[in-house]
């Protein structure tokens, strides 16, 4: 009994030494294989972070090509034409253009006329900036080809709070003449402007000077009396126009200014004339005042002027008062006046454009916008009783701001004795600008 009790005891000691040393078997491996499990996720997560550093370098270096290209590429506009400026902003180029397509009709009296179509305009504009200068090279192929048709032609810097200009551009004089031929309420400008006073000199060759605010202008400008296309010649001639604006907001605009205009024919000088078509382009002309250049007489001319927009409604009227020397007998004293004004149907409002004076277009929403005109023209010569008048009546629809299309009815009046007659005029012009 004694040696079976030993054995028992014997057997369960073996077996409680080869249970502990199975358990701690099973909890080496079990250490072990979380030691490798361990070092496998070490190695995963080191694997991520080489990836991880080499995408961020992959990253930084795409931002800084794509920012380099970004800053280092010229940056192209597209609104309302097309405008490309240098990545660093020194250099600016713009290309526009115009292309004003006209109907004439009349009603004629004793003047021959004919009606016809005709492009009024068809223009190129080149314009832009540089190293501080700005340029405008403006090419018209409706009135010919070379210097016939060159317009404006020069540099400019702005100086001395102010603007320089050098070249080929109108002189600082007459208000509906400073109006963007894209702007005006009529289709042809009236007769206080180059259109009859100042006829075939609206783009001069020389300097001028014009100083800018808000609601201010003062331009004045020195020029040789020549033309792009016109002969070489020793005439001289001035200018200068100030204008201000009392009342200027959004939507309000009262607008005053006087000119003066001054020129002085010397060798080889064309003739400086007065000459009025009183019905319309193509329509029948009248020579109010002449001075011949061969004589070296001067022309001068003083003009005030008033205009105003308020809401949908606008005016515009000019005086101007000239003498027109001769060689022989008194000077003639021509006397020219317009006044135009407009009302807009379904809104809009003729916005004013403070740094050069004058009122632009409205602006034009999706619906398109309708616009009723008036004009009423005048010009005389009291020495030699000369007079010519013209009414116009108008419409104008903006379907975009790049569209417009313009309807005139004029009836024009030439009172000079003996052959005075009256004619009128229907014209209708198809009108794109970018």
């Amino acid at each position: 009994m004694r040696y079976s009790l030993l054995a028992a005891a014997l057997a369960v000691a073996m077996g409680s030494t080869s249970f502990s040393a199975t358990a701690a078997d099973n909890r080496d491996q079990t250490i072990a294989e979380l030691k490798a499990q361990l070092e496998a996720l070490t190695a995963k997560v080191a694997e991520l972070e080489e990836r991880s550093d080499a995408q961020s370098d992959v990253n930084i270096d795409t931002a800084a090509q794509l920012d380099k290209i970004t800053t280092g590429s010229p940056k192209i506009d597209t609104k309302g034409g097309v405008k490309v400026t240098s990545a660093d902003g020194k250099f600016e180029a713009s290309i526009g253009g115009r292309i004003h397509f006209d109907t004439y009709a009349f009603d004629r009296d004793i003047a021959s006329t004919t009606g016809t179509t005709e492009f009024r305009r068809a223009r190129l504009t080149l314009g832009g900036k540089a190293y501080g200068w700005e340029y405008k090279l403006e090419q018209d192929f409706g009135a010919g080809t070379n210097l016939d048709g060159l317009r404006d032609a020069y540099i400019a810097k702005s100086a001395l709070g102010g603007k320089f200009t050098i070249g080929h551009f109108k002189p600082y004089r007459a208000m509906e003449e400073l109006t963007s031929s894209n702007e005006l309420l009529m289709m042809e400008r009236p007769f206080a402007s180059a259109t009859g006073l100042f006829s075939g000199r609206q783009f001069q060759q020389g300097v001028g000077y014009l100083r800018a605010g808000e609601n201010y202008t003062a331009g004045a400008a020195v020029f040789n009396l020549r033309g792009a296309s016109s002969s070489r010649n020793e005439g001289m001639g001035a200018s200068g126009r100030v204008t201000f604006a009392p009342i200027n907001n959004d939507n309000n605009t009262l607008h005053l200014g006087a000119w003066y205009s001054y020129e002085n024919a010397n060798q080889g000088s064309d003739n400086l004339s007065a000459s009025f078509n009183y019905a319309g382009r193509r329509g029948p002309s009248q020579s109010i005042a002449t001075t011949t250049g061969a004589s070296r007489n001067e022309v001068t001319v003083y003009a005030v002027e008033a205009a105003g927009s308020f809401g949908p409604a606008f005016f515009q009227a000019e005086y101007a008062d000239a003498t027109f020397g001769q060689p022989l007998g008194r000077d003639q004293d021509v006397t020219s006046y317009y006044v135009q004004g407009s009302f807009m149907l379904n809104g809009g409002h003729k916005p004013y454009k403070g740094g050069t004076g004058v009122f632009g277009s409205p602006k034009v929403a999706d619906k398109g916008l309708w616009e009723l005109t008036g004009r009423y023209d005048y010009a005389e010569n009291e020495t030699l009783n000369r007079e010519v008048t013209s009414w116009i009546l108008g419409v104008n629809y903006y379907v975009n701001p790049n569209l417009r299309f313009m309807f005139n009815y004029t009836q024009g009046d030439n009172e000079v004795p003996v052959n005075g007659e009256e004619t009128a005029q229907y014209a209708l012009r198809t009108q794109f600008s970018w």
